[in-house]
Order: C-alpha cells, then sequence, then structure tokens
C-alpha cells in the first residue's frame, strides 16, 4: 500500500486560519496523512506524489475561488475558458496517475441564486467544475447528512475504504 496525501487548497490568510490549519495538520498526521499545500497548482501536486498512493484534494471549491482571486489580482478576467484549462489540466495529471484520487467540492446549486453578479459568477464556475470532474470521474458521491449517495458508479465501492 501507497501513502496518503491530503492536499489542502484553503489559504493562510489570518491567525484563525492558521491555527485551524495546524490543528487539522496534527489530526491528519496522526492518521497517516502527509498534507501537502497547495492553491492553485493542483496537477503538479497530484503529478509530484508517490504512484500507488491514495491522494485527496480538498477542496474544489476554494480551488476555483483561489483561481478567481490569483485572476483578479493580476487584473485579468477569468472565463469558463480559464477554468476548463485548469481543469482539464487537472483531470490530465489525474489520468496519468496510477493510484487513487479523491476531489472534495462543495454542491452549490441546490441553494438559492446568489444576489451578487460576483457570487453568481463564482456558483456558476464551481457548477462547471463539478461537472467537468464528475464527467471524467469513475465514482460520483454525494454526501449529505454524514450520508453518502452514489450518484455515479459505485458498484462495489466503498468510500469508507480509502479514508
Amino acid at each position: 500500500t501507497g501513502k496518503r496525501f491530503f492536499v489542502a487548497t484553503c489559504p493562510r490568510i489570518d491567525q484563525e486560519m492558521n491555527s485551524r490549519i495546524h490543528r487539522h495538520l496534527e489530526e491528519r498526521q496522526d492518521r497517516g496523512w502527509q498534507t501537502l499545500e497547495e492553491e492553485t497548482d493542483l496537477a503538479r501536486v497530484v503529478g509530484g506524489c508517490e504512484h500507488g498512493s491514495v491522494v485527496l484534494i480538498d477542496c474544489l471549491t476554494l480551488w476555483v475561488n483561489n483561481l478567481l482571486y490569483q485572476a483578479e489580482q493580476s487584473n485579468e478576467l477569468f472565463s469558463d475558458e480559464n477554468l476548463d484549462s485548469h481543469c482539464r489540466t487537472l483531470l490530465h495529471a489525474i489520468s496519468d496517475y496510477q493510484g487513487v484520487v479523491i476531489c472534495v467540492t462543495n454542491e452549490v446549486g441546490m441553494g438559492v441564486v446568489p444576489e451578487y453578479p460576483s457570487a453568481r459568477l463564482y456558483r456558476d464556475l464551481v457548477g462547471r467544475c463539478n461537472r467537468l470532474v464528475a464527467a471524467s470521474a469513475e465514482d460520483v458521491i454525494l454526501v449529505s447528512c454524514g450520508i453518502p449517495l452514489y450518484l455515479k458508479g459505485g458498484a462495489g465501492t466503498d468510500a469508507r475504504s480509502v479514508a
């Protein structure tokens, strides 16, 4: 069996977040997870993980946020095409990886439509990312109230067996 890599996409934005990240690092380390922090270049991180391991990316929702923020800081517009390019690059790295990759994301389309255009854009981009990743995934599991609902695949699969 290989190693277990936890790829954290959450940026360290303040002391409270640093404390939270530190606590999660300690919890995961005791459970055999090696944490890798990466806000935007997930394809590089997946490609650098030891083959035969489990790679858990947490989460794509923050990843999209980080990509939007990065574009904003460069005074660039972030479009569907930009997101598609980033997703294709990540999905190519996942396809090439010889091991298990689990992508965590948030379901953003079940709530109310956001009031502000920027929030609607973000929701639309996260939904687009989720669709692209789900389309190429073997299994898609929606977890609600701690209960897994298999949307795709799931034949003989137990989500608990990799965590």
